[in-house]
C-alpha cells in the first residue's frame, strides 16, 4: 500500500499510520514521521566596480555539503525574463554547458561553483543572479544575488 501525496505543505508534516487486517495473523500496522520543509530561497546583494571581477557565491551557507555532487545551474534575470546562463552536470564536473548570448566570454565557474564575471558592465546592474543545486527533483536549494555595479 502507498499514501501519494499531491501539493505538498508544511502543514502535512507529521506521522502517518497504515494498518490493515490480516488473516488469521490479526491487524498489522506500520508508522512514518513526515517532515516537509520549506523551501528556502537566500537573498544577497553585492556591489562591484565597473569593469573588475564579479564573483558570486553559489550557496554561501553551505559549507558542509560538497555541491560537485549535485546537478547545479546558475541563471540570471531581468524585468522577468530569466537566461540560463551555466549548466553544470555531476557527471562530468569539469565540464559545464554556458549557452548564454549575452554573457558568453564574459561567465565561468570559479571555486566551489561560483559564478565569476569579467568584465563587469554598466548594463549588468540591477541584474539578479541565481544559483540553483538540485539535491533531488522535488528539492532545489537556491540563492539569488542581485548586483549594483558603480562607476568611477
Amino acid at each position: 500500500w502507498t499514501l501519494h501525496l499531491k501539493n505538498v505543505t508544511v502543514s502535512l508534516s507529521g506521522q502517518y499510520k497504515c494498518s490493515f487486517a490480516t488473516y488469521p495473523y490479526g491487524t498489522k500496522a506500520a508508522k512514518i514521521q513526515l517532515i516537509v520543509k520549506a523551501e528556502e530561497e537566500q537573498h544577497y546583494l553585492k556591489e562591484v566596480w565597473l569593469n573588475q571581477t564579479l564573483e558570486i557565491p553559489c550557496l554561501e551557507d553551505t559549507t558542509s555539503e560538497n555541491l560537485s555532487t549535485y546537478p547545479l545551474k546558475w541563471l540570471v534575470s531581468e524585468n522577468g525574463t530569466k537566461e540560463e546562463l551555466v549548466t553544470k552536470e555531476p557527471s562530468c564536473p569539469a565540464v559545464y554547458r554556458n549557452s548564454s548570448a549575452l554573457y558568453g566570454q564574459r561567465v565561468f565557474l570559479g571555486l566551489n561553483n561560483a559564478l565569476k564575471i569579467f568584465p563587469t558592465k554598466i548594463t549588468d546592474d540591477n541584474r539578479v543572479f541565481s544559483c540553483h543545486v538540485m539535491h533531488h527533483p522535488e528539492r532545489v536549494q537556491k540563492s539569488s544575488t542581485t548586483v549594483r555595479v558603480f562607476g568611477k
